[in-house]
């Protein structure tokens, strides 16, 4: 197999080596569509409350210890796509670094992890459109339709074909509309957190407690149990931010710009999330009893209670509206990394080569799309119908499956770079610290994770054998990818000889070898 040239297109080059758009997106657009990603308006609604009942006053800090692990991870991405800019990112680099059945089974746990928040961002949309719905019409009985799994399922999957269809036009489609959903949910949270301190200002809120710089400090007043709960929600959180890394090929500059980006969202995200934060505990406080952020009636939805005490009747309307567009952003962008990466694995061979196919028009891979979207609503219709306990269970499982492959994303950094890791002051802080900080926080998280899986406790309660189902849920979908790759094997032995990717492979590459090698 030859190698061609690997030198970097040039921002106006027709296509990448698997046919994407090159020169598409900035730094800026790049981090817009991970900050898109991650849905802060509706991230921040769903959070908030459940953060403050582990953590009380702490929740700032919480926040920051689940932006360490990111930032930290953030890196490893960073210095991974400078060497080797590829859409498949985690897959890709993973497979450079250890072989490829790490590198597959991290590739999996990535795409499965995406399919399923993609149908819980696609129920949160349908939950919020109703009741924005019903807010602005003043009819209370509108918000209850989600309840029907009928006009549910039917709504969700309205839902997801928009936004398949969305993401199947193209990049600079989906870019030019986030800007828009991306920038209107910022300023409807700034615009909120302004107003709480105005209100805290002037006194007329109903807790306003003094600002305390303790709350921002992890290592005091909090036990341990409660701190690690809180931890694994704040890592959740922030999940999302990697869709800038698997925009390498389509981006400006394949080797700065994707890195860049992923920082730069990274760093706004926690930014808004502390302001908001500390402007709620702020207004409302900490405390179970009426506009309380730790009332258990408010946790699922914080700005459903706070949006009109803070803003008014309009301006409350207007933030209900922000977290609707914040899932509906966040479902559309979501369709990205995940198409990508299988867009990747079939390149390679580590998929069906039919994923590869991109549209000779959009210049994106719409077929993988087309998969990502159908499965995600076979998927959800299935579980709504069966039983919503297991949708509930898959969704706590994603914990599991987001340390998985981030954490292997940041140890596959060091053993990528092992060479050269103490070869500069600069290698041995980006490349080796940075992502073994990273990398073993996730693995505690990982380990812990799974040990509150096996609490019937937790998510909906369901258990067999008196261990919780989220455990059987979240090893259950890597062991059916470990199963999907023994089938693969024997489908496609080339990726699995290690012929299709290696350490030397560039992701700019004439596709036709991808092609041709992956077929030997």
């Amino acid at each position: 197999m030859t190698e061609q040239s690997t030198a970097t297109p040039q921002a106006g080059s027709i296509v990448s080596a698997k046919g994407l758009a090159t020169g598409a997106v900035g730094t800026f657009s790049g981090a817009i569509l991970g900050i898109s990603s991650v849905a802060p308006g509706y991230t921040l609604t769903a959070s908030i409350g459940l953060i403050v009942a582990a953590v009380g006053l702490k929740m700032p800090a919480i926040f920051i210890a689940g932006f360490i692990p990111m930032f930290l991870t953030a890196y490893a991405y960073r210095e991974l796509n400078s060497e080797s800019p590829d859409c498949g990112a985690s897959f890709t680099w993973s497979t450079k670094a250890f072989g490829p059945y790490v590198g597959w089974m991290c590739g999996w746990g990535m795409v499965i992890a995406t399919i399923i928040v993609l149908s819980n961002l696609a129920a949160i949309a349908v939950e919020f459109f109703y009741l924005f719905i019903a807010k602005l019409f003043d009819t209370p009985s509108i918000g209850d339709l989600p309840g029907n799994k009928l006009v549910n399922v039917a709504t969700t999957l309205v839902f997801i074909a928009l936004a398949t269809w969305i993401a199947s036009r193209g990049i600079t489609t989906s870019e030019r509309l986030q800007v828009a959903l991306v920038g209107f949910q910022m300023v409807l949270l700034i615009a909120f957190a302004v107003v709480a301190f105005v209100h805290v200002g002037a006194g007329d809120s109903p807790a306003n407690l003094s600002f305390d710089i303790d709350w921002f400090n992890p290592f005091s007043g909090v036990a341990l149990g409660a701190f690690v709960i809180g931890l694994t929600g704040s890592i959740f959180a922030f999940w999302g931010w990697d869709t800038c890394l698997t925009l390498g090929e389509e981006s400006k500059n394949p080797k700065k710009t994707p890195g860049r980006a992923g920082l730069l969202c990274v760093a706004t995200i926690l930014l808004t999330y502390l302001l908001v934060a500390v402007a709620a505990m702020m207004f409302a406080g900490v405390g179970e009893d009426g506009l309380g952020l730790g009332n258990p009636d408010n946790s699922e939805n914080i700005f459903g209670a706070l949006a009109d005490p803070v803003l008014g009747k309009w301006g409350g309307m207007l933030l209900f509206l922000a977290v609707f567009v914040s899932s509906v952003a966040s479902l559309q962008t979501t369709f990205l990394p995940a198409a990508r990466t299988m867009l990747a694995m079939g390149a390679y061979g580590a998929f069906p080569k039919k994923l590869a196919e991109v549209s000779p028009r959009f210049l994106v891979p719409s077929y993988a799309t087309v998969v990502a979207g159908v499965v995600t609503a076979v998927f959800y219709t299935l579980v709504t119908f069966l039983s919503e306990r297991t949708l509930l269970d898959t969704i706590a499982a994603l914990g599991i499956m987001i340390c998985w492959y981030y954490g292997i994303t940041a140890f596959a950094c060091i053993w990528y770079f092992r060479t050269s890791l103490f070869t500069s002051v600069r290698n041995a802080v980006f490349r080796f610290l940075f992502p073994l900080i990273g990398g073993l926080i996730l693995l505690a998280v990982f380990v812990i994770s799974i040990d509150e899986s096996m609490n019937p406790d937790n998510a909906s309660g369901a258990s067999i054998g008196g261990v919780g189902l989220v455990f059987f849920l979240g090893f259950g979908i890597l062991l059916l990818g470990a199963v999907l790759m023994i089938v693969m094997r024997f489908r496609s032995p080339a990726f699995f000889q290690g012929r299709t990717l290696t350490r030397n492979t560039s992701a700019l590459r004439d596709e036709s070898d991808l092609k041709t090698s992956g077929d030997a």
